[in-house]
């Protein structure tokens, strides 16, 4: 296994998400000696859609993006909606990109990646339902099962997350990436 111990990863997510897209890319992380920490823009802790909870640690506010390793938005329509229509939360996940950062998305989490434009001329793949909004926002929209396009990661459904976990692992350990920009 690929060992990315003393990195820190942002897990940026709210109410709503796909359990299974936040409970095993944590997992992956943090059994390769990542320190996970999740960011959102409400307080106290999340809910999945299948009634996953977890605390949150950190307030989206009162992130940095240079304070991390890389970032993973994990999927559910009504999280990634709600996510890409806070303006902190695009901002914070816009500055991965230009910071270099490797960045993991999977399932709908790629909506908030289209507000944050950095989309233009990237390999992307996602749930379907979002190809013609990724495309629209510049994005070569495929269907595979992970896509890795120079540090960011994109994965379709959570049948995917063990291609996805191993890629987003790998990326992380390889550290930042100068085609990873907005």
């Amino acid at each position: 296994m690929t060992d990315i111990t003393g990195k820190r990863v942002a897990f940026l997510l709210t109410d709503g998400f796909e359990d299974s897209e936040l409970t095993s890319p944590w997992q992956a992380v943090t059994d390769a000696g990542a320190t996970a920490v999740l960011v959102s823009p409400v307080d106290g802790s999340v809910s999945g859609k299948n009634g996953h909870e977890q605390t949150v640690d950190l307030a989206v506010a009162s992130a940095d993006a240079s304070q991390f390793d890389a970032l993973v938005l994990p999927g559910g329509v009504v999280n990634a909606d709600n996510l890409r229509m806070d303006d902190t939360a695009v901002s914070f996940a816009r500055d991965f990109f230009a910071q270099h950062k490797p960045v993991g998305v999977i399932c709908h989490g790629a909506w908030i990646l289209a507000d944050a434009d950095v989309l233009n001329d990237r390999t992307i793949t996602s749930y379907p339902s979002l190809k013609t909004d990724l495309r629209n926002a510049g994005a070569n929209w495929v269907d595979e099962e992970v896509v890795v396009d120079a540090g960011l990661v994109s994965s379709r459904t959570p049948d995917d997350l063990p291609a996805f976990n191993a890629k987003v692992v790998e990326e992380i350990a390889e550290g930042a990436h100068a085609d990873q920009t907005v």
